[in-house]
């Protein structure tokens, strides 16, 4: 596996942080870095830990890449954050903080997160999200990344426990915006819907204009084929194709719900929710010594 593109975005003064985005080309996934350049100080969000679906085998190409920017940087890791229990790649969380020795954290609603999958996966006493993260953020939480404030934000749709993390000019909108050229992400996994993540889009981009949006996958777009992931919120009101200025609230459901209809589940999901419902800690092994996933049939 080749290492993904990575493009720093620095810093615009006093309270505003150095931004590190690294694509994984495989699930097209973006991991952050979020750190104050004053004082060095760090956050890792969404970082993947690497799964071939073909032979459902790990690796940790990505997080080595991620902690190898990290010590370059001279930076000091105070976080390993997740916006969300991803369906699409496995995350770091677990790994990365027993390298860094930097507490875990998630949103609280990962409890109802949980309590859907047990019964998807038909194993009822599976997933204790308060073992495995050090901090469950709920809506209007606040911490700092060295002098930089932090505020975490209730942004459900894509799943109903979605968290955004605000960082000074820079919020972190994972799974609700798609980059300015494409539009927004898909909302029907269990637990999912058009009309929160309408509302949550519509708190992300009343923001100030100059605020760095930094989303959480990229495909390419209509008119590129790199990759790209940072867009303020004037760029996306002024030319998102779903969101831009003037979009009426039923005209974006009914597209939403009628291209999320066509779409595929990604062909990690059922592999990785039952290990990031773990914070990346893979199943408990059984008498062989080795960890087995568990695929539910006919249900999706």
């Amino acid at each position: 596996m080749s290492e993904g593109l990575v493009r720093k975005s620095p810093s615009r003064g006093t309270g505003s942080p150095d931004v590190w985005g690294i694509h994984e080309p495989d699930s097209g996934s973006i991991q952050y870095i979020c750190a104050d350049p004053e004082t060095k100080k760090a956050v890792l969000i969404d970082v993947v830990l690497n799964y071939d679906p073909a032979h459902a085998r790990i690796s940790e190409e990505s997080l080595e890449q991620v902690l190898g920017i990290v010590a370059d940087e001279g930076l000091e890791v105070e976080w390993v954050l997740d916006t969300h229990p991803h369906a699409d790649h496995m995350m770091a969380s677990s790994r990365l903080k027993a390298r860094t020795g930097a507490p875990n954290a998630i949103g609280t609603k990962v409890h109802e997160i949980a309590a859907l999958w047990r019964k998807f996966y038909h194993m009822p006493d599976a997933f204790d999200p308060d073992t495995d993260f050090d901090r469950l953020f709920a809506d209007g939480d606040r911490f700092r990344i060295g002098n930089i404030d932090v505020s975490v934000h209730l942004s459900p749709g894509h799943t109903l426990g979605s968290i955004t993390y605000k960082a000074g000019d820079a919020a972190f909108v994972h799974d609700t915006l798609m980059h300015k050229d494409v539009g927004t992400s898909r909302c029907d996994f269990p637990g999912g819907t058009a009309a929160e993540l309408w509302t949550s889009l519509q708190e992300i981009l009343s923001w100030p204009e100059e605020t760095r949006l930094f989303v959480g996958h990229d495909y390419g777009g209509p008119d590129r084929s790199e990759p790209a992931w940072e867009a303020t919120v004037a760029e996306h009101r002024a030319e998102n194709p779903h969101v831009k200025d003037g979009t009426r609230r039923e005209d974006w459901i009914k597209r939403r719900e009628d291209r999320d209809a066509t779409l595929p589940l990604p062909d990690r999901m059922l592999a990785a929710l039952q290990v990031n419902l773990r914070a990346g800690h893979l199943p408990p092994a059984e008498a062989d010594g080795e960890s087995y996933l568990k695929i539910p049939l006919n249900k999706f």
